[in-house]
């Protein structure tokens, strides 16, 4: 259900995305140029703005710092979007500094100290180009969903494009939101979220169930986020998973 109006989005990204992904209603992948008709791409548009930080202004003066005993990392990311962050309706520009976020973030050179050896360089280029669509949902400070893609649903988008098992696409999900199991990721992970103006939340408990990712502005009601993620789901989750293509 879209509710505003906004005209198509369209990216260049330095990296060519799968093609499959136009299996997918509205989204169109030629090469390295990213097409996204609103009316048919989202469940759930209700905001056509999103808060974001230039991605060489997050590199220079925010991934190097460190946390203190007076400033904790979290501290620290807030108080550089409040000073760096801008508003823009540019949904190209949001899918672009997502494109950097999740590079950064998902670079093969994790590899070789993940300690999961079923995830391979493949499947770090998969969380890269599902986490970039994942940036234009959107929830607000009352913690009410706003925008709701099909990458919402993560293990059912990936498995439609990729032709993930489901135990496949579980496995890419808890590495996009789990901070790679190790805290020092999780920190990188604050960090380079500021430039998507928040910080990675997600409504799983202790195993992925398809309660979805967001970069959440710091301060939105967890409470209502909650309470409206136990609801939106089921319908949506059917729609995307029909797309998958049945092998004969």
């Amino acid at each position: 259900m879209t509710t505003v109006d906004t005209e198509t989005i369209t990216v260049e990204l330095p990296e060519a995305f799968d093609p499959r992904w136009n299996r997918l209603p509205g989204i169109t992948v030629e090469g390295t140029t990213i097409t996204l008709d609103p009316e048919n791409y989202f469940f759930r548009f209700e905001a056509s703005s999103w808060l974001v930080i230039d991605w060489q202004t997050v590199r220079d003066g925010l991934l190097s710092v460190e946390e203190t005993e007076e400033a904790s990392v979290e501290q620290m990311a807030l108080e550089f979007i409040k000073t760096h962050s801008h508003s823009t309706h540019d949904a190209g520009e949001v899918l672009a500094v997502a494109h950097q976020v999740y590079s950064y973030l998902f670079r093969d050179e994790h590899l070789a100290t993940l300690g999961l050896p079923d995830v391979t360089a493949e499947h770090l280029k998969m969380l890269r180009e599902a986490a970039t669509f994942m940036a234009l949902n959107k929830v607000e400070l009352d913690g009410h969903i706003s925008n709701v893609g099909p990458c919402w649903f993560f293990p059912s988008a990936t498995g439609v494009v990729f032709d993930l098992s489901e135990q496949e696409g579980q496995m890419l999900d808890e590495v996009y939101h789990g901070g790679w199991f190790n805290e020092y990721r999780r920190i990188e992970g604050i960090k380079a979220h500021a430039a998507l103006g928040g910080r990675l939340v997600h409504g799983c408990q202790s195993v992925p169930d398809q309660s979805g990712g967001v970069v959440a502005p710091y301060g939105a009601s967890m409470a209502r986020f909650r309470e409206e993620l136990a609801g939106m789901k089921t319908e949506w989750i059917e729609q995307v998973d029909s797309y998958r293509v049945t092998r004969s």
